[in-house]
């Protein structure tokens, strides 16, 4: 019996997340809402990302390995982040999805994530 594949594999391990992250970023880098967000070097905040996503969809646990749990709304909460913020980063996110070139489907399964994601990121109205 074949065990199934999880998304890490079936989109095509490291590899796609590094590019959907690097394409992600590379539109956070001038978007005047979200750019102050975050540091001013983005290297730290690409790998942890790429290794965040990686972990969540099913491939190496190295984000945790370094990290710890992830605690993403407790690492989000110096920030103001209002539906204005999460509606930019969805743009963003969506975007770098969809420029990957994904099976439809596994393409929607990681948008509705993504906005999920974002919606519960929200902490001010």
């Amino acid at each position: 019996m074949d065990t199934p594949l999880t998304m890490y594999e079936a989109i095509g391990g490291m590899t796609w997340f590094e590019s959907m992250i690097d394409r992600f970023y590379d539109a956070v880098e001038t978007d005047v809402l979200l750019r102050p967000l975050y540091p001013e070097d983005l290297t730290e905040s690409r790998d942890h990302m790429v290794k965040f996503l990686a972990q969540y969809w099913g491939g190496p646990t190295t984000y945790s390995e370094e990290r710890g749990h992830p605690r993403l709304r407790m690492r989000h909460a110096p920030f103001v982040i209002t539906s204005a913020e999460r509606d930019a980063w969805v743009t963003h996110m969506v975007g770098a999805v969809r420029a990957g070139d994904l099976h439809p489907e596994l393409e929607q399964q990681m948008i509705d994530y993504f906005e999920m994601a974002a919606t519960h990121m929200i902490n001010t109205a």
